[in-house]
């Protein structure tokens, strides 16, 4: 397993946490966590940098589900996705960030949060993904839901917003616009959720943090 650097960026320490607290405070308050433009600007260029100039086979079209379950449904996503896996210096500097985030939500929390995934999502004209929820209560481990926009310039007739449900009754959701540098967060469980339709090309990272759901017949994280 690779040992992140956590003094690779650039960013002050007490920025980071600064922005960890707010987070960790919206997420004991009310679960979900919206900060508009708030990742560090170094780490937001280098991972626009890097998507833009990432070859189109290395994006796969996303699925619906979990490994075995996994199949391609366009009538409820139309994106594509790249795994990060720390093998360019951007998704590298990523994992570092979101170690960070982990420990400080760790610390103060108390989340129990062990393993961390993510991928560049793509959406090109016309995509969208419809309502649904990132984990179902006792059927998987992902917990909080994390997500970040690499849209300069993203404009209000542009499409593509995230909406955040903050319960399964409500009809009306919270907008999240797509654009640069803005974190979204939010427990995976608990918040319905949406892409609405992207007039343009419309660029972000999605990733979640796990529990360790290891047993004697199964060690966490799935490969």
């Amino acid at each position: 397993m690779e040992i992140l650097d956590l003094t690779l960026l650039q960013t002050p320490p007490e920025y980071n946490d600064t922005l960890f607290a707010q987070i960790a405070n919206d997420i004991h308050a009310k679960g979900f966590s919206i900060q508009p433009n708030a990742l560090p600007l170094d780490l937001a260029e280098s991972l626009h940098d890097h998507v833009m100039h990432m070859p189109e086979y290395q994006f796969d079209d996303a699925g619906i589900g979990r490994l075995q379950q996994l199949h391609q449904n366009s009538f409820v996503r139309r994106d594509a996705i790249a795994w990060i896996n720390g093998e360019s210096s951007a998704g590298r500097d990523w994992l570092a960030w979101s170690a960070r985030l982990q420990q400080y939500l760790n610390r103060h929390l108390f989340m129990g949060l062990f393993s961390f995934e993510s991928h560049f999502a793509h959406y090109p004209p016309g995509s969208f993904y419809k309502k649904h929820l990132d984990a179902f209560k006792g059927q998987a481990n992902r917990v909080l839901s994390v997500v970040v926009y690499l849209n300069p310039d993203w404009g209000m007739d542009d499409g593509g917003e995230l909406v955040i449900y903050t319960d399964d009754k409500v009809t009306d959701g919270i907008k999240v616009i797509p654009s640069f540098a803005t974190i979204a967060v939010f427990l995976s469980e608990d918040h319905l959720h949406e892409v609405l339709p992207t007039q343009r090309d419309r660029y972000s990272i999605a990733g979640w943090y796990r529990v360790n759901s290891s047993n004697a017949n199964r060690v966490d994280p799935p490969k």
